[in-house]
């Protein structure tokens, strides 16, 4: 990769063309659904209380018929019906790993798709979201970063990749059955395709949602923004979402993260980390996760391990070392097994965290920074896409 890389790649982000007819529910936050319900005719009186009930249906019992929802009156389901539709991305296909990892390819409007992975553990479920369609960075060492950006997910799109994989593992409630806090699905974390903080009012509403104690109930604590150091939305990141941050780092000078992760060449090493420092107090966050993928003979040496602790210094956080997920061309190999043991064991012994990352659906391409849609990787011409998002 040569100095002259670009931070983001000189792409159009082509603008959605809004499909018409009734207004999707999904991705409305409460305020909006409010306005919404007004613009129908809706009394004042009611509004409020009938926000409550349809999120109730839609988030909490996961309903997608406005006639199964029975404590509406019938004429008032007649006009959502007229008026709106509960809508989500379609599953094109969902493969299973041999660890019981399932990776989604997702169908969204315009015909593009992106991928989601749910990953099953012991004590939780994990699922990892996408937030746009390719990815305006240009990280040298991940799949994804070879997808350029199409554009930006909307906050139904977000969630809705949440709720078809609740449909998936049969995760709504049953109305009248004992209710059981088991949850499948967990955690999110928002480390799927994109750059989530160059997406940030649709995934903080699609996020907010998320969180909303009256649907799906998810504590901002199972919530991870992963982001590669967007520093001028991180502070808003804390006091919008409130949620737990890891950042992409990979480096511990600018001129490896510079070639790693070329956004480092707008905000350095430096700038970032001044970001990061106020973020557990304004969120209330115990810590930021250090996400650190290991390349054999980059990053991987005992200096690096002692300048990335003394980098830190000062910071509640935990270094997440990522075996690196060797994909078809990829530049880079993994780091030895002793080499990756070697280096967690100078943070460790500096007092941080240092789990080594157990790569999960590598057999079906699922894995960290292998992800990039099947429609995309057959390089889709600018004019077909424009024809398929209606602006061609």
């Amino acid at each position: 990769m040569s100095a002259q890389t670009p931070i983001t790649q000189d792409v159009l982000t082509i603008p959605r063309k809004l499909p018409e007819g009734p207004v999707n529910l999904v991705g409305l936050t409460r305020p909006a659904m409010a306005e919404a319900l007004r613009a129908v005719g809706t009394p004042e009186k009611q509004i409020k209380m009938r926000v409550n009930q349809i999120w109730q249906w839609v988030y909490h019992w996961g309903v997608r018929d406005f006639d199964l929802m029975t404590n509406l009156a019938k004429e008032f389901r007649t006009k959502l019906s007229e008026n709106f539709v509960i809508s989500l991305p379609e599953i094109v296909s969902k493969q299973v790993s041999s660890d019981g990892t399932r990776k989604y390819l997702v169908r969204i409007a315009g015909g593009h798709e992106v991928e989601v992975v749910y990953i099953p553990e012991e004590d939780r479920g994990t699922l990892c979201i996408s937030s746009q369609v390719g990815c305006t960075l240009t990280c040298s060492f991940c799949h994804t970063g070879t997808q350029k950006l199409v554009r930006n997910l909307t906050a139904g799109e977000i969630v809705g990749q949440i709720m078809l994989a609740r449909d998936d593992l049969g995760e709504w409630p049953e109305q009248g059955a004992p209710k059981n806090e088991t949850r499948l699905l967990s955690n999110i974390v928002l480390m799927g395709m994109g750059e989530p903080l160059y997406n940030f009012d649709n995934v903080r509403d699609g996020m907010k949602i998320a969180m909303d104690p009256e649907g799906i109930s998810l504590s901002r604590r199972r919530i991870t923004l992963s982001t590669s150091g967007v520093v001028p939305e991180i502070a808003k990141t804390a006091q919008e979402i409130g949620c737990l941050l890891a950042v992409s780092f990979h480096a511990t000078t600018d001129e490896v993260r510079d070639r790693l992760v070329p956004i480092n060449k707008r905000w350095n090493i430096e700038t970032l980390l001044g970001a990061l420092r106020d973020y557990p107090k304004v969120s209330n966050s115990e810590r930021i996760t250090f996400e650190y993928v290991m390349l054999k003979g980059v990053n991987d040496s005992d200096e690096d391990a002692h300048r990335l602790v003394e980098l830190i210094q000062g910071i509640p956080a935990k270094i997440n070392l990522i075996p690196f997920n060797e994909w078809p061309g990829a530049p880079y190999q993994r780091s030895s097994g002793n080499r990756i043991h070697a280096f967690a064991d100078i943070i460790y012994k500096a007092g941080y965290a240092s789990p080594i990352r157990t790569p999960r659906g590598e057999d079906i391409m699922a894995a960290c920074g292998q992800l990039k849609s099947a429609t995309e990787r057959a390089r889709k011409s600018r004019a077909q896409i424009a024809a398929e998002t209606g602006q061609g």
